[in-house]
């Protein structure tokens, strides 16, 4: 099965590309704009299926298939509500709402799977999608957490967090202040929540700010220790898997 991934925002795709690993998927090519999507359809054999996110970069993923006739099936990764959906009529297989979740994942692919298999040119009315989207998309990421402290609720500012961790089933968030707050959130959702040039996820434990980065040693079995501002209640590990990506965030 030839499989591809059309998301602007890295972090996500990635996420998802090793989703679909783990269901024995490989995707191993990942667009992140009309522009590269374009160049690419017109110079590969169209895939199987396609995991596409609507709102790119520079534009509406819906402008790729406008331009050119996509032989593939798709399904949708979008933020957008079920009724927003229904509008796009498009040879789609399934949607998935981010933050996606596992077993929706599964759902789809199996989904997709168990059709005939063909392939045929997807059709849209672009124009009914413009309408629909007069006003694109603006990507919002968290600003603030509100976290109950006692009987009172504490709202703490995305800037001050140094880093965010999962830890006996709970997430927290540690501050500048040095303290640690429950949130009601798990590492998978707040993927989706959080700026990506400022928050990245070094492991599956830890999410750290980029600007509470104090020193970045070099570790064992070709991975990185992380010393922050404040945060020294345990070592943090760029796992290994994930050096290039971070060594990439950096810049």
């Amino acid at each position: 099965m030839n499989v591809i991934i059309i998301e602007d925002e890295k972090p996500s795709a990635r996420r998802l590309q090793r989703m679909l690993k783990s269901l024995d998927v490989e995707a191993e090519t990942m667009l992140h704009s009309v522009e590269e999507s374009l160049e690419w359809f017109q110079n590969n054999e169209h895939p199987d299926l396609i995991f596409l996110d609507i709102q790119l970069s520079d534009g509406l993923s819906f402008e790729i298939f406008e331009t050119l006739d996509i032989n593939s099936a798709v399904i949708f990764t979008t933020a957008y509500d079920e009724y927003a959906l229904q509008a796009f009529k498009l040879n789609s297989i399934d949607y998935l709402l981010k933050p996606i979740d596992d077993d929706d994942l599964r759902n789809a692919v199996n989904k997709f799977k168990g059709r005939a298999p063909q392939k045929q040119a997807v059709t849209l009315d672009f124009n009914d999608i413009k309408k629909l989207l007069v006003n694109p998309i603006e990507r919002e990421y968290k600003k603030r957490f509100s976290v109950k402290v006692g009987q009172h609720l504490k709202l703490i500012n995305i800037e001050d967090i140094e880093c965010i961790y999962s830890e006996n089933k709970g997430t927290y968030a540690y501050t500048n202040e040095g303290r640690n707050y429950l949130l009601d959130l798990t590492l998978d959702q707040l993927e989706e929540e959080l700026e990506p040039d400022v928050f990245f996820r070094v492991s599956r434990k830890f999410y750290i700010n980029i600007n509470a980065i104090k020193d970045i040693i070099s570790y064992t079995n070709s991975r990185l220790q992380i010393k922050l501002s404040h945060f020294d209640e345990q070592e943090i590990i760029v796992a290994r898997e994930r050096v290039k990506d971070f060594k990439n965030w950096l810049e």
